[in-house]
């Protein structure tokens, strides 16, 4: 047969059965699409979230199961589902309050992983069953089956080599036939335990799918259409882009574009598989198209905002002409599974960024008591939170002239607290008060994008 697309579809388009049924209007509009890759219906997650902390009362844990099992509800009255399909849903949803249940009584990661699971466990069993609705061959995979991770709950790292032996074995097979509907964010370890991959994991999800089967094209479906210039709340002068490189789709994702996942451009990028974002609301409205090269190449493509923050310095005395003092420190935030954005050094300190917007699926944070103890034992350390990363997103930002004299001429009242530029060609990156961050942003946007319509969709 030949390549197979993705279609993968986020909670706001699977949030009912209308919305479902749209989403069933994309899928079959091209025959090409065999396999779909779904999120939970909006809301679930959030809800399961709540439950995964063990902190609710008896009355609100209940509450939040029965919300759950409404949305689901909402969409089965519109299905004429088989004894067998409403035994399974009423399974899972069994399942879904004793995981929930073992957790009020003691909390765990894996439990955390495994209550999370059961969102997208739901929305794929009703959805594959939406499209048997329709009159389409499709059936409900178990992507835990395929999508082998590490051990490490909360925001697993996946097993690139087992993967595809696996979805060729279980997974390819069925799409000679069959629609196949199978679920993002989550995998399995070693040990058969249910893991996932932190949230928003679904895009990357499709991704390594994508590149397993060796797709023709991934296409993300979402409630925009398309990737923007900015965050269009933000400013109404953002508009969608036609094109847009790997590379300055990977820096807006880093940094904060929520369109997609930041490593959902990886497997992709590794098997030059193009990625097209658009809305599933508004199918014919067109979208972005990912790809390696593109037609335009703007000084100026996109700004990202990324909010939350936290900027850690640390200093130490030794630091000064002494080697192995980075080495160090970035040893210990290793070993905390930390990853650092930028990092700015003098004689005796480091400044370093970390996104504190939650760095596993369950929205915890990331500097713990036991790492800081740990890096104070070394150094003096300070944290300032409150902070917002802007990165500006183009080509040969680096070496283009003026761009610093722009940037600070439109931001001159404003106290930049970072700035980080040339290790990229790609971006140019600085902190600011989160307060004045939107603002900052729109500024921006109306300097550097007045005359810069390149790439437009």
């Amino acid at each position: 047969m030949n390549q197979s697309n993705i279609a993968k579809f986020g909670g706001t388009s699977l949030a009912d059965f209308a919305a479902m049924q749209r989403c069933a209007d994309v899928v079959l509009s091209d025959p090409n699409t065999r396999l779909v890759v779904v999120s939970a219906s909006s809301g679930v997650t959030n809800l399961l979230v709540a439950l995964s902390h063990g902190t609710l009362s008896e009355v609100d844990r209940l509450q939040a199961l029965d919300d759950i099992a409404q949305i689901q509800q909402r969409i089965v009255e519109h299905l004429a589902l088989s004894n067998e399909v409403l035994e399974r849903v009423r399974h899972l949803l069994v399942q879904m309050n004793d995981t929930s249940l073992a957790i009020a009584n003691g909390p765990s990661a894996a439990l955390t992983d495994k209550l999370l699971s059961f969102g997208e466990r739901l929305s794929s069993t009703l959805f594959s069953q939406v499209l048997i609705a329709r009159g389409a061959q499709s059936v409900c995979f178990d992507v835990r089956d395929v999508l082998k991770t590490d051990g490490q709950h909360g925001k697993a790292i996946p097993q690139v080599d087992d993967i595809a032996p696996l979805v060729e074995e279980r997974l390819q097979p069925l799409l000679n036939d069959n629609i196949v509907v199978t679920q993002g964010f989550i995998g399995s370890n070693s040990q058969g335990e249910t893991t996932t991959l932190g949230r928003g994991g679904s895009d990357y999800s499709a991704a390594l799918l994508g590149e397993a089967i060796n797709a023709a094209q991934i296409n993300i479906w979402t409630d925009v259409t398309g990737i923007f210039t900015t965050d269009p709340r933000i400013t109404n002068q953002a508009y969608a882009l036609e094109e847009i490189s790997f590379n300055e789709a990977a820096e807006m994702a880093t940094f904060g574009a929520k369109v997609l996942h930041p490593s959902t451009l990886i497997p992709a990028m590794r098997k030059n598989i193009p990625v097209f974002v658009g809305s599933s609301r508004d199918p014919q409205a067109g979208g972005t198209i990912v790809r390696n090269e593109t037609e335009s190449k703007p000084v100026y493509r996109a700004i990202a905002l990324r909010r939350e923050q936290t900027l850690l310095t640390v200093t130490s005395m030794d630091m000064l002409h002494a080697p192995g003092f980075l080495a160090r420190v970035f040893t210990i935030l290793a070993k905390y599974n930390l990853s650092v954005d930028l990092v700015t050094t003098s004689e005796i300190s480091v400044a370093l960024t970390l996104d504190n917007t939650g760095s596993n699926s369950s929205g915890q944070h990331q500097l713990s008591d036991e790492l800081l103890a740990e890096l104070r034992e070394v150094c003096q350390v300070t944290i300032e939170n409150g902070l917002a990363l802007v990165a500006l997103i183009g080509n040969g930002i680096d070496s283009s002239y003026g761009v610093g004299t722009r940037l600070f001429s439109t931001l001159e009242d404003v106290n930049v607290r970072m700035i980080c530029q040339g290790a990229s060609s790609h971006n140019l990156c600085f902190l600011v008060d989160e307060e004045v961050a939107a603002s900052v942003v729109s500024r921006l946007h109306s300097s550097m994008f007045e005359n810069n319509r390149e790439g437009v969709a």
